[in-house]
């Protein structure tokens, strides 16, 4: 099976270099683009976010109880408490969808239920607390309430229905993880494990922590930008136009290289003091974790958790790359004009399109709002905004390749058809409302 997947790679670069018509400019400046994002992502996501992601999978494997995920997660658990213990997760982590899948694929391999699981896949980025409030506040009241009632929603009856379409898959999975026998009795307490993996869960957090992007740059020419700040590269940032200034209307997407910008300053308040601190305050989480691992663990083990980190990292950051490649050079093909001219209205078609954009693009933490507010001023309706909005922050390109090596290609066509008919139903509806 391997060996065909290496082949089929092999075939499909071969056809992507044989025929890419690299004359078209179009195609050239996408390729830029996909480029650009890709060391977006490397330079913002890649160190402060998958690879502290990355080390508690592993951690999750090596050390977390099988006895206790089967009783709190696992198929058979006590479904009131499984699935709150997933939903309320958001609230806890507020992290982005890279983040939250490394440790969906942990917590699935030690033996959580499908259905918890694809509720804690949903609901990690989904049920963001200041995601939530910033869309009340940019986007309106009903729309972010809209959006906080869908997400809860949403990720309780994805995870149910998976469970009810694989109960048969599920319950094969479950005899198997019971036939691996008792495990052996833990080195450590139940507080020392508790402690260890809440300042791993707190070096993740803050090393993550979101940058609402709220900005206002002055350039050499003398202009001031207000604007949010979507995208950081070594020598270029890319913003979007929050107030007119000159030629530039609200929505207007600017690339300005940085030795052009005299200065640039953020809004303030009390998100972006966590995030001036944010290294600070995860270094503090880092040393509590090296202390612990010198103190409380053994080296067998240590060994193992690396290794258990390093197969995670094979297996998830060649899919996380080439995703986020790919949608950058889609994303330059498609700009936001052109989007919104497809979601114009209220139409079913309009909804299913948000809805299935928002599954295939990258959206990094609060970056969704500021550019689907440039697409409602382009004259996106109201109700594929919402249907974007519930899509978008928990699946893309990216996830969807590593979900599909994690849970198999079946249970991942369902869990994003599943998202994209609630999308799009629950966008048509609320739409209709207003």
């Amino acid at each position: 099976m391997n060996r065909r997947k290496v082949f089929g790679a092999f075939v499909a670069i071969f056809l992507i270099a044989y025929f890419l018509p690299l004359s078209n400019p179009k195609i050239t400046d996408a390729i830029i683009e996909a480029f650009k994002m890709l060391q977006w992502y490397a330079r913002n996501h890649t160190l402060a976010c998958v690879v502290p992601a990355l080390f508690i999978a592993g951690a999750i494997t090596t050390f977390l109880s099988k006895d206790a995920v089967l009783r709190h997660l696992g198929p058979t658990a006590n479904k009131v408490e499984a699935y709150s213990v997933a939903s309320v997760s958001g609230t806890v982590l507020a992290v982005c969808s890279c983040s939250v899948l490394p440790m969906f694929a942990g917590i699935y391999r030690v033996g959580a239920g499908l259905g918890p699981a694809a509720t804690f896949l949903y609901a990690g980025p989904a049920i963001n607390i200041l995601a939530l409030f910033l869309t009340a506040r940019v986007l309106g009241f009903q729309i972010g309430l809209a959006r906080a009632l869908g997400a809860i929603v949403f990720g309780i009856v994805i995870g149910l229905t998976m469970a009810i379409i694989f109960n048969k898959d599920e319950a094969v999975r479950a005899a198997q993880v019971e036939q691996d026998g008792p495990e052996q009795k833990p080195r450590r307490s139940l507080w020392q494990t508790v402690l260890y993996f809440t300042c791993m869960m707190g070096f993740l957090v803050f090393s993550d922590w979101y940058n609402p992007g709220d900005v206002s740059v002055v350039t050499t020419s003398g202009s001031t930008i207000q604007a949010n700040l979507l995208q950081e590269t070594r020598d270029e940032i890319v913003v979007q136009v929050k107030q007119p200034a000159g030629e530039h209307a609200i929505g207007d997407k600017l690339t300005i290289v940085k030795s052009n910008i005299v200065s640039m300053t953020d809004r303030g308040g009390w998100v972006m003091a966590v995030f001036h601190a944010k290294w600070y305050l995860a270094a503090t989480m880092g040393l509590a974790v090296l202390v612990m691992v010198c103190r409380w663990f053994e080296r067998d083990e240590i060994r193992e958790w690396m290794n258990n980190t390093w197969e995670f990292a094979q297996l998830l950051v060649p899919l996380l790359f080439g995703g986020v490649f790919v949608v950058g050079f889609l994303g330059a093909l498609l700009p936001d004009e052109q989007v919104a001219t497809l979601v114009g209205d209220n139409s079913l078609r309009a909804n299913a399109i948000a809805s299935v954009i928002g599954c295939l693009f990258y959206f990094a933490t609060l970056t969704e709002i500021p550019i689907l507010q440039a697409l409602m001023e382009h004259g996106m309706h109201e109700g594929p905004a919402l249907a974007l909005l519930l899509a978008g922050p928990a699946l893309s390109l990216p996830s969807l390749l590593v979900i599909r090596t994690v849970v198999g290609s079946a249970k991942t066509l369902v869990f994003t058809l599943l998202v994209i008919v609630m999308a799009t139903g629950v966008g048509l509806a609320y739409g209709a409302y207003v």
